[in-house]
């Protein structure tokens, strides 16, 4: 027993110092998200073996990549097993980190809680490096308004619908707003967007141009508004604050069919504050995904099961260490 326990104690003292030479660490802005929202999952990865370190795939396995799971142990593989990821070096005692979009790249629709961790596999040190691993939780928010309309100039072609919904999620400080676009014949979602905090107790507006595209004004906080403009296809067109003094602020639709607001003072809640008229951090809109984040490709006849593939016309072009092809990686940043 004692020549078993001694040897023991040999390997784990070979394995502590590699375990240290990188470190894999992860952070989540949030720990619930409704489905398709996007879900980004910042990696930081450092060098600590004194040495020039090269990360590259090598016989079959993949430098980077992601382990996630359900809280019972079930396994999420990602939607492309045979995805590429450019190789990188990293000098001594350097960190890089990226910012990777999961919901491009895993088949996180189902409802529930997930267990997520990177790694890393370092074949110079012929050794995998994982972060601590963290939990989300997807759900799905509250259906307010629902509405399917054409696409135009798809008239004669299959699918060309998209269905809009604005859906609300109550959390336990505030109310969150979302507008999802989908095709659901094609099983496609082009967007989920999270438009911000609203009152709960005050019905956002929401309507369509003469090219459907949707305008959405929502009270986030008592006296002020955010007005947002979202094209069929999920790209953000336009985004505004207004305050409300004394009028409260409106969407009209022009003869011509254009929608604009009318009341309200437009303000920009990014630029320096009168003193003693600082906003709080909650009040300012959210920043809403890039649209190359979009679309999200989603399952065919419902929101369970695997996702269906994003069309070529949205797809961008490789970057590295992401989990496939795709724009939810964020360039390096080197410290």
């Amino acid at each position: 027993m004692l020549p078993f326990l001694l040897v023991a104690a040999a390997i784990l003292l070979q394995i502590r110092p590699a375990a240290a030479q990188l470190t894999v660490d992860i952070s989540i802005k949030r720990t619930i998200y409704i489905a398709y929202e996007p879900l980004l999952v910042t990696v930081r990865i450092t060098n600590l073996t004194g040495n020039r370190l090269l990360l590259a795939d090598i016989e079959g396995k993949k430098w980077f990549g992601f382990q996630i799971q359900t809280l019972d142990g079930r396994p999420i593989p990602p939607m492309d097993a045979n995805y590429e990821i450019q190789p990188i070096q990293i000098g001594p005692g350097e960190s890089i980190t990226r910012t990777v979009n999961l919901t491009q790249l895993y088949p996180l629709t189902d409802f529930g809680s997930y267990r997520i961790q990177a790694s890393v596999y370092a074949a110079q040190l012929s050794d995998y490096f994982s972060s601590p691993p963290m939990t989300v939780e997807i759900t799905e928010g509250h259906l307010m308004w629902q509405q399917t309309v054409g696409v135009p100039g798809s008239a004669g072609i299959e699918n060309g619908t998209r269905t809009i919904s604005l859906l609300s999620h109550r959390l336990s400080d505030r109310t969150d707003l979302y507008l999802r676009i989908e095709d659901k014949n094609a099983g496609i979602v082009y967007c989920t967007h999270r438009l911000g905090d609203f009152i709960s107790y005050g019905k956002p507006e929401i309507q369509l141009d003469s090219s459907n595209a949707i305008h959405i004004l929502q009270n986030n906080v008592p006296r002020e508004f955010i007005y947002s403009k979202v094209g069929l296809d999920g790209k953000v067109l336009d985004r505004m604050s207004f305050q409300a003094p004394k009028d409260r602020p409106r969407l009209a639709k022009a003869p011509d069919g254009s929608v604009c607001v009318l009341g309200g003072v437009p303000f920009d809640p990014h630029a320096t504050p009168t003193p003693g008229l600082i906003p709080k951090l909650s009040e300012r809109p959210v920043a809403l995904p890039t649209p190359e984040q979009e679309p999200s490709p989603a399952p065919k006849g419902g929101s369970k099961g695997r996702a269906a593939a994003t069309p070529r016309s949205v797809q961008a072009p490789k970057a590295p260490m992401t989990a496939n092809p795709g724009p939810s990686v964020s360039p390096a940043n080197v410290d």
